[in-house]
């Protein structure tokens, strides 16, 4: 409560007086009380055990028999006026909760809160992993940070080779802050090739999602840091013929069970022979339009069988064991499936074009 009214003290000899006195002070309090809890107090201090009118009805004894009987019919009247006023103060409050809640339409279903969702990368990651996991591949994950063994050599591509001014690299100092000219960001994800070889017998099938880094400027086609999904197959008697089937059935799953396949000679170090492959354009299906530049293909990756000196250099039997291997951008996967034209959309952090997907 707010403030108590002076209230008399229990010494004070009982007389109607005192009574009177108890009673506005009395009901003074109750009608400031606001809640249960305050209606208990009130109880408590006026109708106690030790309460106040409690106490003048103990003393009735030490008056003169005439005054004792006016006196303790005004006190057994106060007591009765004060349950009923605490009874009707109950009702009142009780009854106010009772009206708060009933402007609440607690039928009404709630309102749902926001949801998040994942990033339109991730949720590519998923897809392209999940569409070689059916075929059998596993997925696995490296390190961003690489050494110059395995993100060039292992793959074929020695220091004086020209193909290495392909990768604007970012180089780093050693954690130990060792005097190191060996560490990178790694430019791809093809390192993995060379790491899961080197612990594993054949046979292999796996693919490699990371992010990769490239001291590049930055446009509607470019990133500095990207992601890249890296795929591996070795075997026995693994063919040109099972990387075609095995990219034309991932093609299938991401792009449409409708869309056609080409591949084209290309170059890459640690690939012999290399191919780019595409798919007939799914908005002009192959006719020509603004996304396939008019040509009716859209490139969406590279490949080809694994070098003889990759294999080698991680131990392999050339002769025994072949495999492929092709790498792709998940970003442009993801443009193309979504229509996105701008590659730094991704990374913006936008709710308004994240929460499209």
């Amino acid at each position: 409560m707010s403030s108590r009214s002076e209230a008399p003290s229990s010494s004070d000899a009982p007389s109607e007086g005192l009574i009177e006195t108890l009673r506005a002070s009395a009901l003074a309090e109750l009608g400031e009380a606001s809640d249960g809890g305050e209606l208990d107090e009130w109880r408590v201090r006026y109708l106690g055990r030790k309460g106040q009118l409690t106490s003048i009805l103990r003393s009735l004894a030490s008056l003169p028999v005439e005054e004792r009987r006016t006196v303790g019919a005004a006190a057994n009247q106060l007591r009765t006026a004060l349950e009923e006023q605490l009874q009707a103060r109950t009702d009142e409050l009780r009854n106010a909760l009772s009206t708060a809640a009933e402007q609440l339409d607690v039928t009404l279903p709630g309102r749902r809160g926001h949801r998040g969702g994942l990033h339109p990368v991730t949720q590519t990651i998923r897809d392209i992993t999940d569409a070689f996991a059916a075929m059998g591949f596993q997925t696995v994950e490296g390190p961003e940070v690489e050494l110059e063994r395995y993100n060039f050599d292992a793959l074929n591509i020695p220091a004086d080779h020209p193909a290495r001014d392909l990768w604007d690299t970012m180089w780093v100092e050693s954690p130990d802050g060792e005097d190191r000219s060996d560490m990178l960001l790694r430019t791809h994800t093809s390192p993995m090739q060379a790491r899961v070889m080197e612990k594993t017998d054949p046979p292999v099938r796996v693919v490699v999602p990371g992010r990769c880094y490239r001291y590049e400027a930055t446009d509607a086609t470019h990133e500095w840091c990207f992601h890249q999904i890296e795929g591996l197959a070795v075997d026995e008697g693994i063919s040109f013929a099972d990387m075609k089937g095995t990219l034309y059935e991932f093609a299938r799953r991401i792009f449409g069970s409708e869309r056609k396949v080409r591949f084209r000679v290309d170059f890459f170090p640690f690939v012999e022979p290399g191919a780019e492959m595409a798919i007939d354009c799914f908005k002009c299906n192959g006719g020509g339009c603004n996304l396939c530049k008019q040509t009716g293909w859209i490139e969406i990756l590279g490949a080809g069988m694994v070098h003889p000196k990759v294999l080698e250099g991680v131990g392999y039997d050339s002769e025994k064991y072949t495999g492929f291997a092709f790498g792709m951008g998940v970003e442009r996967i993801a443009m193309l499936r979504h229509g996105i034209d701008d590659v730094r959309l991704f990374a913006a952090g936008d709710l308004r074009f994240l929460s499209q997907f």
